[in-house]
């Protein structure tokens, strides 16, 4: 009787839609179909167990899509991941987690307005929740509706005033880097102090060479570092390409372009943007760095600042002030005002920068 029970509940799950993504850019997509029969298991652990399992295969293949200012998830495959985490939520619906790793999917695919409804449902279940407040207050702000995004951060504020702090800081530093006119140069005259120079890598070509995008960045560094030259470089990109990494060929480069080597830091394992701040602000942190200048494509250094600066409040130098410098991948005039998935993608690194973790239903775990 106990394998029937289950049986028929998997069936009626399963006979659940599809999520399919209505947005254009995802379109010539190919779906990465799982084909699983669940009526094999016989407690519903393992149905829910072997429903995250999928989840997180179809999470890791194909990896990942790439432009120049954005890097994601495979569109098509986020709606799979959602169905899977969701129709594991019919089956344990005490597990608020897979609600909010169901939401941020969403977030990856640029679905807003559902990944609001799934976290206002995990809310309806956990209201104190201080995540869950922390996302929706975000995301209403990110959706122009100030008085939901003042609500949840009131309830956040008498909850966890450190909280409520540190989220109204993150959404300050966004206004504010945001409204900052992007520039290809730095300061004719640099302020005194500890300066750095952080470069974010570009990912490699398939046989490990460099992007021409990621050779404008070098540029634009190599300037920099001949203008400033007592500036420390952090170089850093960690994805391997044919045995290479963005941070061991962008150091090699600069090198035979006259820069001592004595000068610069390899950094070789980050991964993400994410990564890419985390990593860089214990750098500057070592060094005691009083002033950084990020270089990044123009369609990516607002974020990269961000999450530069929310990185850098945790591991310091207390005071550190950080600006940025772009290669102009597009004309600095078209990128004047901050699109909508270019500002989806800061909020959502800066969560993550700040601490909050996307997806955390085990094996589907990421910051």
């Amino acid at each position: 009787m106990k394998k029937t029970a289950i049986a028929l509940t998997l069936a009626s799950l399963l006979a659940l839609p599809v999520f399919v993504s209505t947005h254009a850019w995802a379109a010539p997509v190919r779906t990465l179909q799982k084909e699983q029969n669940y009526d094999q298991y016989i407690s519903k652990r393992q149905v829910v167990d072997q429903l995250l399992a999928d989840a997180w295969q179809i999470f890791k293949s194909p990896a990942r899509i790439s432009t120049a200012g954005f890097t994601a998830k495979m569109p098509s495959n986020m709606e799979q991941v959602t169905a899977l985490l969701l129709q594991a939520y019919q089956l344990e619906p005490y597990r608020t987690d897979l609600l909010i790793s169901a939401a941020n999917a969403q977030i990856y695919n640029g679905n807003v307005d559902k990944a609001i409804r799934l976290f206002e449902q995990a809310l309806n279940t956990a209201p104190d929740d201080i995540d869950l407040l922390t996302y929706l207050a975000t995301w209403q702000t990110f959706k122009q509706n100030p008085s939901a995004a003042q609500a949840y951060q009131s309830k956040l504020a008498a909850l966890n005033p450190g909280r409520a702090a540190d989220l109204q800081r993150i959404l300050e530093t966004v206004a504010r880097v945001n409204a900052t006119p992007l520039k290809e140069q730095g300061e004719s005259s640099p302020k005194p102090g500890n300066r750095a120079i952080v470069t974010l890598g570009y990912a490699l070509n398939p046989d490990g060479s460099m992007h021409d995008i990621l050779l404008g960045r070098l540029e634009t560094t190599r300037t920099l570092a001949q203008a400033n030259p007592t500036a420390l470089i952090i170089l850093t990109g960690g994805v391997p390409q044919n045995r290479q990494t963005e941070g061991k060929l962008m150091a090699n480069w600069l090198v035979k372009k006259g820069i001592d080597r004595s000068r610069i830091i390899e950094e070789n394992y980050a991964t993400s943007t994410v990564e890419n701040a985390l990593y860089s602000s214990y750098a500057l942190a070592r060094h005691q760095i009083q002033h950084a200048t990020l270089v990044s494509s123009a369609s990516h250094v607002r974020r990269g600042q961000t999450l530069l600066e929310i990185a850098s409040w945790q591991s310091g130098p207390a005071g550190i002030q950080i600006d940025s410098v772009s290669y102009p991948d597009k004309p600095l005039s078209a990128l004047a005002k901050v699109s909508d998935s270019e500002l989806l993608g800061i909020y959502r690194d800066a969560l993550r920068t700040y601490g909050l973790w996307s997806y955390r239903s085990a094996p589907l775990i990421e910051r």
